[in-house]
């Protein structure tokens, strides 16, 4: 039976006095990729962050294989295992790709297996981010998490502002993480890639979960699929 990676559990988080996730809860177990999803504005990002540290849970709990991480600082949080490729890549433009890279290192060198990952980013390593494509700046956005050498890998809309042949290339790269090993937490609006790739799915609107469980069973209930993300 596999481990759970990672726990969320009966999560509340606020700005200020907006309530904006209510008792949330879902497990990720190791190994695995668990589609997070939900419309805009359903919480997702907010979970994400709640996660990695930086919207520390008002109550409930997070656990990072089985050990609590929801009231560590993000610092700790990352030293304990959790990767973060943040919505929108936020690379350092005037810095290499290289040096990208090398600034998030920690721990195990990771430098080979993720310029391996991506012969692309090889080919460009001593180029200046800002000069990189949107794609090639995701694809070292995932490196830069990389290189953490993370447990569980957060994802935030990976594939947001790509080409179609740069959402699969991304998706391919997914999978090859999963097949490593990685555990991740896929938040994705892209609903074909997200089932494509996940086990397990949570399905948020306005803060709640409303669906947690194997993504085949949410991938076959069409009324769940056009009531809380609008597609089918």
């Amino acid at each position: 039976m596999a481990t759970d990676a990672l726990v969320v559990d009966g999560v509340d988080a606020l700005y200020g006095d907006s309530h904006v996730l209510h008792a949330i809860g879902f497990s990720l177990k190791e190994g695995h990729v668990l589609a997070l999803l939900g419309r805009n504005g359903a919480g997702k990002t907010t979970c994400m962050n709640a996660i990695i540290g930086f919207l520390p849970p008002r109550q409930g709990e997070i656990r990072l294989f089985g050990e609590p991480i929801a009231r560590l600082s993000p610092e700790a949080i990352a030293r304990k295992g959790i990767g973060l490729v943040p919505q929108g890549r936020r690379v350092f433009a005037t810095l290499t790709v290289k040096e990208n890279l090398t600034v998030a290192a920690r721990g195990k060198d990771q430098l080979g297996h993720v310029l391996d990952l991506f012969p692309r980013l090889k080919e460009r390593v001593e180029q200046h981010a800002g000069s990189l494509s949107g794609g090639e700046q995701q694809m070292l956005a995932i490196g830069r998490a990389l290189m953490g050498n993370p447990r569980v890998l957060l994802m935030d809309e990976p594939s947001e502002g790509l080409a179609p042949l740069i959402v699969a290339e991304v998706g391919r790269t997914i999978a090859r993480l999963k097949a490593e090993g990685q555990s991740i937490v896929l938040v994705e609006q892209n609903i074909k890639l997200a089932f494509g790739l996940a086990d397990d799915a949570a399905i948020l609107n306005t803060g709640r979960i409303v669906f947690s469980g194997a993504a085949s069973a949410a991938m076959a209930d069409e009324a769940l699929l056009t009531q809380h993300l609008g597609v089918f």
